[in-house]
């Protein structure tokens, strides 16, 4: 029988000396990946319930800097991954990163991923139960509006979220996705989808495209270490790095994130009304997936100037020079609470 704790007494936090039992962590969960992610210091691995009884992972590393009682709190941080990818990508660099400068984080796996559970079909979900699934999370669990991060998929899943949140009328919908403080696009498939960057790659790039095509659809990059480094990384990243992520990767997907046919029958995200919710908007130079007018569609989506980092590549968060984005999201962040 599971154990459920919440996440107060799993971390021992100071506002509640009791025990409280809430359906947010289960202890008693066996690995499904059969290569483990190894926790760094200052992280923990919890399993959030959600309404369909399926537990959904989630690392979590708590702000490690001493607060200033006269300044204001920072915005919890909730990062979400993109395919062939879970948890474990943000855990690596970027949670470390940022709980150092002030901030709680939580990285989500999205059912099916990492060490999440799957449910049943043949896909682990759509644009609408993702984007619920990290409602459900925050909703339950959340005191204040967080800021959402996605990567590529998890970024169109973050639009998703967006949409439907800026879109509410009800008070039973402002529950189902509750507000944002802000949310940041990471190397994120635009709002029309990746049909758009497909074709521009056939007329523009048709090898870059035979490549994307068979890395991604035909999962090469599983077994070729120089297209999974050109797929994701920069080409300065190290042998062993590659190596690392190419086993992890490998693992952390036992079910594709989406249909795509029934993803992009459902696209482009519908456009947002006015909100007071920032939105930063991030790529990268060397990205060999989401191309240059894919960034540009979704800053024109949100009415914001994208911000290109050069020399770093679509894994921008492993990357051998993670820093630059982290440090560009850090001066965003930052600026929210002036």
């Amino acid at each position: 029988m599971a154990i459920l704790l919440s996440i107060q007494s799993t971390f021992h936090l100071q506002s509640t000396p009791k025990m409280t039992f809430q359906p947010f962590a289960i202890l008693n969960k066996t690995q499904k990946m059969r290569v483990p992610y190894e926790l760094k210091q200052g992280q923990a691995r919890i399993f959030h319930q959600l309404p369909s009884g399926l537990n959904m992972e989630v690392i979590v590393q708590k702000s490690v800097k001493e607060k200033d009682p006269d300044e204001t709190k920072s915005p919890t941080l909730v990062f979400v991954h993109g395919s062939y990818h879970a948890a474990w990508c943000w855990a690596e660099c970027w949670l470390p990163f940022f709980s150092a400068s002030g901030f709680d984080c939580y990285a989500p796996s999205l059912l099916a991923q990492g060490e999440s559970d799957a449910p049943s079909g043949t896909v682990a979900g759509s644009l609408q139960t993702h984007a619920g699934d990290v409602a459900d999370f925050i909703q339950r669990n959340l005191s204040s509006p967080p800021v959402l991060l996605g990567h590529s998929f998890g970024g169109l899943i973050i639009q998703y979220y967006i949409a439907n949140m800026r879109n509410e009328q009800s008070f039973e919908m402002d529950t189902l996705y509750p507000k944002l403080t802000g949310a940041v696009l990471v190397c994120s498939v635009p709002p029309s989808g990746n049909s758009g960057l497909v074709w521009r790659y056939l007329f523009t790039k048709p090898i870059a495209a035979f490549k994307v095509t068979r890395s991604l659809a035909a999962k090469a990059f599983q077994t070729s270490v120089s297209l999974c480094r050109e797929t994701f990384f920069s080409s300065k990243m190290e042998d062993n790095l590659v190596l690392r992520y190419q086993e992890l990767m490998k693992e952390s997907s036992r079910m594709p994130l989406f249909d795509l046919r029934k993803l992009n029958a459902s696209l482009p995200v519908p456009k947002m009304t006015k909100s007071s919710t920032e939105v930063l908007v991030l790529g990268a130079k060397d990205d060999f997936i989401v191309d240059p007018e894919g960034l540009r569609e979704t800053g024109r989506f949100y009415d914001v100037s994208p911000i290109c980092i050069e020399g770093v590549a679509h894994d921008i968060m492993l990357d051998c020079s993670w820093e630059k984005g982290a440090n560009v999201i850090l001066s965003w962040l930052n600026g929210l609470s002036r």
